[in-house]
Formats: structure tokens, sequence, C-alpha cells
């Protein structure tokens, strides 16, 4: 009997099940519905932490399966926060105006409404008019589509430019870097009708939600824990059969790949706009979470910082991102919380807060030289998963080809 795609790859279960205990815990701990052990803070830094997850395995998708060294995903995460943030912006300050007003001795008419709304939210910048790219904010589903719709989109035009014209290599990661950035300034400009420099807040608050933030915090911790499952098991099975086998081909040898007739550009292009759309999912569960997003989210050094999670991680695997996620961001929350004693030197206090970003730095180049499989490579020992030495010619001229020995079996 032909066993299902979850069965032939058990390290999937055993994800789930960290998962699913990791999220069982923290829900029985919370203030929310336990014991109160786990404080609604820590349980949205928990519910952030389980969306850069998500966003780090789309970056070891696109870099670590296909090799393209993206130095831009973190804005389609950032996008996906805004998209989501009109949203929750718009009907929250709906709600306060239409409380206002509810007294009025003449009831407002509705373009009084909006333009009591588009005063509330773009006052800060000098305006009451609501831009065109707000059209759709009133509307939870079309925000939602662009969640999806915007970053992909973007992601579509911006891949389909650069791979049809064969940028490849560091290149190619100094365009998604300018991308990025350019995308950054353009959020900052009042302009750009998002509020500029102040960006979106508020976000906490769901619209026409009576329930405490405790309770708040654990639904956003289940969605995230959910998404983070479903881009997994997506995920291994895009990267598994011929198409992985392709696309892994593509990160190790793209001209030999192109030669076999395949269409490399198609295949690229696919894993960068699919990618997007993840990190975009990410982004709409995280800044809710966070409270508040601003253009300083989608800055270049942000996609710089996932890139290390991945590489600490280990790339080429997708526990591995979700590993390096993880820590760097847990112990990021406990160096900068100013919970780490300073050590006084005497003539220098080092400082953790300060000295946190070099410790990273430090990481980073230290995987790199010594340890280039991650963390990831650390469960490849435990679990005995190297490959093991192997005797007779090679069939194949690459490093790890299939041996004779093992032909003749």
């Amino acid at each position: 009997m032909r066993q299902s795609f979850i069965m032939r790859n058990p390290s999937i279960l055993i994800f789930l099940a960290c998962l699913a205990t990791f999220t069982l815990v923290v829900t029985l701990m919370s203030e929310a519905f336990g014991v109160d052990m786990i404080s609604t803070s820590f349980v949205k830094t928990l519910g952030k932490t389980l969306c850069l997850c998500l966003v780090a395995l789309a970056m070891d998708l696109v870099w670590g399966y296909c090799g393209i060294l993206s130095l831009g995903h973190f804005a389609f995460f950032g996008l996906g926060g805004y998209m989501i943030g009109m949203w929750l912006m718009y009907a929250r300050t709906e709600l306060i105006v239409a409380g206002s007003l509810a007294n009025a001795a003449i009831p407002p008419t509705d373009a009084e409404v909006v333009s009591a709304i588009g005063n509330q939210i773009f006052g800060v910048v000098g305006s009451s008019d609501f831009p065109l790219i707000w059209t759709f904010a009133s509307s939870l589903p079309a925000q939602l589509a662009l969640v999806v719709i915007v970053p992909g989109l973007l992601a579509l035009v911006f891949g389909w430019l650069a791979f049809r014209s064969r940028v490849a290599g560091v290149y190619l990661s100094i365009l998604t870097q300018a991308m990025t950035l350019a995308l950054s300034l353009y959020l900052f400009q009042n302009e750009s009708g998002l509020r500029g420099n102040n960006g979106l807040s508020g976000l906490q608050n769901l619209p026409g939600v009576t329930a405490s933030q405790a309770v708040v915090s654990i639904w956003f911790l289940w969605a995230s824990a959910l998404a983070l499952a479903i881009g997994y098991i997506v995920s291994a099975w895009v990267v598994s059969g011929k198409f992985g086998s392709v696309v892994r081909g593509i990160r190790d040898d793209e001209a030999r790949v192109r030669f076999l007739g395949y269409s490399v550009e198609g295949y690229k292009l696919f894993i960068f706009t699919f990618t997007a759309i993840i990190a975009a999912i990410a982004g709409a569960l995280y800044y809710p979470q966070a409270g508040i997003i601003n253009p300083g989210e989608v800055a270049p050094i942000a996609s710089i910082y996932l890139a290390v999670w991945v590489a600490i991680g280990g790339r080429g695997r997708l526990y591995g991102a979700v590993i390096g996620a993880a820590m760097v961001s847990l112990v990021s929350t406990w160096f900068t919380s100013g919970q780490v004693p300073s050590i006084p030197l005497g003539v220098y206090t080092v400082d953790w807060v300060d000295w946190w970003l070099v410790l990273l730095g430090a990481s980073f180049v230290l995987v790199t030289l010594f340890a280039p499989k991650g963390i990831g490579g650390l469960f490849d020992l435990i679990a005995g998963r190297l490959a093991p030495d192997r005797h007779g010619a090679d069939y194949g001229p690459d490093k790890g080809s299939l041996q004779q020995e093992e032909g003749r079996g």
C-alpha cells in the first residue's frame, strides 16, 4: 500500500508533534486559560517568534534550496503587515468615531463619518483624505486578499524582470536589497498614504472583540502555530519529488539544469513568488501581535538578519531555519530586555543591549567558518544521517554521486 506523503517523511510528524506540544504547554501556562505562569506579553513574544519561524522557512526555500540569496524577503513580510494593518486601523477608528458621533443632535451622514475617520487616521500627517490604496480598507476579506496579492504581485514582477535577464549571484542579492531600500524610503514619505514614519499603530486591538488581551494573544498564538504547521508541510511537499530535485539542481549547477531542458527561470520565479506570499502571511500574523508597524520594519537590515537566522539554523534544512529563527529571536529578546546583567571591566562596562548585535554577527561568522551546516547539522550527527563511507568509483562527476558498489545492489 502506498504511504501518504507525511508518513514517508517522518521528520514532518516530529516537527508537528513538537509544535503541537509547545502550543499546548504555552496555552495551559498562560494567563487566559491556565495557571498564569506565562505573562501575556511573553505569550505575544512566542507568537511573534512562530511568525518569524515561518518567514525563515520561506527564506530557506528561496536560499537554502533554490540558491537565491534574497535580501528583500522582509519587505514582503512588512507588506503583509501593512495590508492587514490598514483594516485593523480603519475598523477600530470607525468604531471610535461612531461612538463619539452617536449622541450628536443631528445624525452624521456617511460622508461625514468617513471624513472623521480620515481625520483621525491621517491627521498626524496633516491630511484627512483617504489615499487610493485605502480603497478596500473597510473590507476584511478584501484586505486579506491583498495580503497575498500585493506582495505576490511585487515578487512576480520583480522576479520576472530579474530572472529573464538572468541576473544571479551577488548581483541578484544587491537588486533585492535595492528593492527593499526603495520600498522603505517610499514608505517613510507622508505621501505614501501609510502615515509615513508614524506607521500604523493600535493593531493589537481587534475591532468588535471584547475579549481581553490575554485571550487574544492565545488566539494569535494558535493562528501562528497553525500557519507554521501548514507552511512547513507545504514547503516540505514543494521540495520533495521531481520538482524539489530540479530546484536543488538549480542551486548546485544552474547551467546544467538549463542544458537538460528545464525552464530554470520558471522554477526560480515560482519559488521566489511562493516564498514572498509565505513571508507576507507571516507578517500579517506578526504585526497585530506587535501592535505597530512602521517603515523601519522594512529596512534592508531586517532581511540581512533573516539570512543570518537561516545560516545559523542550517540552510537547506526546513527544521534548521525554524530552529535558527526561534533561537535568535528568543535570545535577542532576552539580551535586549535589560535582564542580562552587565559585565564591569573596570574602564568599560559591557552592556548586552548594545553588544547583542556584535555577538550575533560573531555567531554568524563562526557558523560560516566552522559549522556551515548550522545547528541543523548537529541533528544530522545525532540521527546518524551523515553519508556513510562508500567505496568504488563514482558513477557521476560530482562529489557524492552514486557509487559502483551501491549500483550493484
